[in-house]
């Protein structure tokens, strides 16, 4: 298979907007670990923009990149194993390790724990239950992973039906052209608005049912996008009209949250139209933002290998880089300006610190998803698939 760089240039981005969204959740009303000391109602809007598809996105990009790995692995098994190690070795490191002290911070300044980080790691972290309603040991932002885990799992057993071509066939007919923009669309509504009522997200992967039926189509979307030139050619031709409705359905969603800010009960018919406007937003953004992808960034770029590769290390570290840098500014009562624009600095820096050092050391590099460090050196001497089809 033919490598797209647009496609990597947009999983790139995706994480670049995850990065800024958490960062954005420190100043939002909504739930999250850490907050800045008077969270802001107008913070949603912006959020807003990037809420509803930001997430689809990231789990259509793994799709894709699936795809490109399944090529190059030796079979289903083969495709299986890799991502087995990839995927389940990271996730056990990051629980372990790297989420703790997100639980520790979130457990000190909003249910008054009072225990040091190394008493929270010796003797509460690894309870199996729960302390204040909080489960530990928990996956938090990792979810991603167990979710794409068991997408891939999924996945897999699709393969191994009789002839799985006539699945790449049967895509290519139904989303080589208009089809693109609008099945996708009229699934969510239909499954998101009219039949179900899109809620809460619970990342629990046993009890939330209506994400997944969001998620996992996405990915499988992803993967059959991946071998269909008929539909990258489709989403290419109509990206202007994709990112039209996404405007429009974001100005609804905009417009609602500014007339009903934060907690406050909208009537019935106008939450049936914000949700209806969200699923409208979201598909028509991610459709969007594959056919820029495909018309003006499938180029290459000095920086794309080693973003490409770095992209699934941010994305462990990142998260427990912003709950600890704002536990620590907590106490000086900074500006929220000042402090966002810390964060976002500290962030950054701590990402690159955390890839950076990871991948010069041998046993640790398994541990934040990349390569052993003979593999890596073979995939940039072959130009082979991205990193990983996740983060």
């Amino acid at each position: 298979m033919e490598r797209h760089y647009g496609m990597d240039w947009l999983r790139i981005g995706a994480f670049a907007l995850l990065i800024l969204y958490h960062v954005g959740m420190v100043f939002v009303p909504w739930g999250f670990h850490v907050k800045t000391a008077a969270p802001a109602d107008w913070v949603a809007v912006p959020m807003l923009f990037t809420n509803a598809w930001r997430l689809m996105l990231l789990f259509l990009v793994s799709g894709f990149a699936s795809r490109t790995l399944l090529a190059k692995s030796n079979g289903v098994r083969g495709f299986l194993r890799n991502r087995n190690a990839r995927l389940l070795i990271p996730l056990v490191f990051g629980m372990a390790v790297i989420v703790p002290p997100q639980s520790w911070v979130e457990l000190v300044t909003q249910h008054g724990y009072a225990h040091d980080l190394g008493w929270f790691f010796a003797h509460d972290y690894f309870r199996f239950g729960a302390l204040d309603g909080i489960i530990m040991p928990t996956w938090n932002h990792l979810w991603f992973v167990v979710y794409l885990w068991a997408y891939t799992l999924v996945l897999c057993v699709l393969l191994m039906l009789p002839r799985p071509e006539r699945l790449q066939a049967w895509f290519d007919r139904a989303f080589g052209g208009g089809g693109a923009l609008w099945i996708p669309l009229a699934y969510l509504l239909l499954f998101q608005v009219v039949l179900f009522r899109r809620g809460e997200e619970t990342h629990d992967l046993v009890r939330d049912g209506v994400a997944h039926l969001a998620y996992f189509p996405a990915f499988l979307f992803g993967f059959g996008l991946a071998g269909s030139r008929r539909t990258m050619a489709a989403l290419a031709h109509g990206w202007p009209l994709a990112a039209l409705l996404a405007l429009a359905g974001y100005a609804v969603v905009a417009g609602i949250e500014i007339r009903w800010p934060g907690d406050t009960v909208a009537p019935r018919s106008v939450g049936y139209i914000f949700r209806t406007a969200r699923e409208v937003q979201t598909w028509a953004s991610i459709a969007a933002l594959i056919g820029l992808a495909e018309r003006y960034l499938n180029r290459d770029n000095n920086w794309r290998a080693t973003l490409t590769e770095a992209v699934f290390p941010f994305y462990i570290i990142h998260q427990t880089v912003i709950v600890l840098v704002q536990y620590a500014l907590l106490p000086y009562g900074l500006h929220p300006a000042i402090e966002f624009a810390i964060l976002v600095a500290a962030t950054v820096a701590g990402c690159w610190l955390f890839y950076l050092a990871g991948r010069e050391i041998s046993w640790l590099r398994p541990l934040i998803g990349l390569r052993p460090r003979l593999a890596a050196r073979n995939r940039s001497a072959r130009e082979a698939a991205p990193t990983l089809g996740v983060p």
